[in-house]
């Protein structure tokens, strides 16, 4: 199979693109480093040390014999040059990462709002048109998220994409149909991703272009088998309050003696999912795709459900850190009930990769062994909700 994978560079993308790659894929990385941009922009780095794009790849070939191609390119501005990889490349499938990831940032400042819309919204877009103007038949797995539906406290299931509704004609019968799920977006990147799958809708119905879209969890951990071969492979490892998520962050807090900083009264409850898990789903959506004419295939991409502040009382007990709650100024429910429904993954073949002690002593461990990389000034929260916070700072769920 051959596979585009668009955001390669990225802390998803890239033991993404090493997993198919190990898996006899024929692998493409297309990104524009924009994620190593913003890390100049924000004045840190990830904990981990992240090689050039050159040494990740030379490493990779010296490691395995494996060729991974990479093209600089912007998907939200270079749309001739996408439609020319395209036409050059023909893939049988794209992976599509391609997209500013981080909810605070995205409510950091007008700039951050505006860069995120134009960047994500631009970026899928460009990729639908490009696939029709080119008639490429590619199937399109997306990575989406969650967070499209919010956690305002609702407890009713969340279904995989559809849900069945009954309302009545204009003869007063009653009539059965299926409709996406209302969506309920509490940032400026999560109203991004509820755009996404208006765009795949239309394209779909319109153009019957193939696409998957993946309603991932918080992705948590940060080694793959791939990614361990060599320290030039390492992952990213975000422990700052713009893009560290939130169990990374624990489990760094506590390496390097740091408070657990657990915003509002931890009741959040957050699906979750390992980044070994994220690959593999990923291969398992390339390996079942969509016919053409078919729907859009909507798959929660998930494990496990925890509340934050659950998830601190472990980490604090595994390690003796202490806990710090902080306010919240999200526009969120301070508890909330999440019931997903996530089937379809698991009877792909999914076998989940369960909250485990080994797993995360393995992540303390590396925020251990790169602590003195840490810059203790980056872990506070600074992105605000809204303006009338103060300084306060803002939670780091997702």
């Amino acid at each position: 199979m051959n596979v585009l994978v668009l955001g390669g560079d990225g802390f998803c993308g890239w033991p993404t693109a090493l997993h198919l790659s190990a898996r006899g894929m024929k692998v493409s990385i297309v990104d524009n480093l924009s994620r190593r941009r913003i890390d100049h922009q924000l004045g840190t780095a990830s904990l981990t040390p992240i090689a050039s794009m050159e040494t990740r790849l030379g490493t990779w070939h010296e490691r395995t014999g494996r060729v991974i191609e990479f093209s600089a390119l912007d998907l939200a501005h270079d749309y001739d040059a996408l439609c020319e990889l395209l036409r050059r490349s023909c893939p049988d499938a794209i992976v599509h990462f391609a997209e500013q990831r981080s909810a605070p940032y995205s409510m950091r400042s007008p700039a951050t709002k505006r860069y995120t819309v134009q960047n994500n919204l631009a970026a899928t877009h460009n990729l639908l048109c490009a696939l029709v103007e080119t008639g490429l038949d590619a199937h399109l797995v997306h990575l989406g998220t969650m967070g499209v539906y919010g956690y305002g406290g609702n407890d009713a299931p969340i279904p995989e994409g559809y849900l069945p509704v009954r309302i009545r004609d204009a003869k007063g019968r009653w009539r059965d149909r299926e409709i996406l799920h209302p969506t309920d977006p509490g940032s400026v990147y999560h109203m991004t991703k509820t755009q996404d799958q208006l765009l795949f809708a239309f394209y779909n119905k319109n153009d019957q272009i193939r696409v998957t879209d993946l309603h991932q969890g918080i992705v948590w951990g940060t080694q793959t088998a791939e990614t361990q071969l060599d320290e030039r492979l390492i992952n990213r490892f975000d422990y700052d309050g713009d893009y560290g998520t939130v169990l990374n962050r624990f489990l760094m807090q506590a390496a390097v003696g740091h408070p657990l900083t657990i915003h509002g009264t931890g009741g959040q409850t957050r699906a979750f999912i390992h980044i070994q898990d994220t690959v593999r789903c990923i291969e398992l959506a390339l390996r079942h795709p969509p016919r053409i004419g078919e729907r859009v295939h909507i798959m929660n991409q998930l494990t496990e459900v925890h509340r934050v502040r659950d998830l601190a009382a472990l980490v604090a007990e595994q390690t003796g850190a202490a806990m710090r709650f902080l306010p919240n100024p999200r526009r969120e429910a301070p508890e909330n009930e999440l019931q997903v429904d996530h089937r379809c993954l698991l009877d792909l073949g999914l076998k989940p990769t369960t909250l485990s002690e080994g797993l995360m002593q393995e992540v303390h461990d590396i925020a251990r062994r790169y602590a003195n990389r840490c810059d203790l000034r980056k872990i506070p929260c600074t992105s605000r909700w809204r303006r009338d916070d103060g300084e306060t700072p803002t939670a780091a769920v997702a």
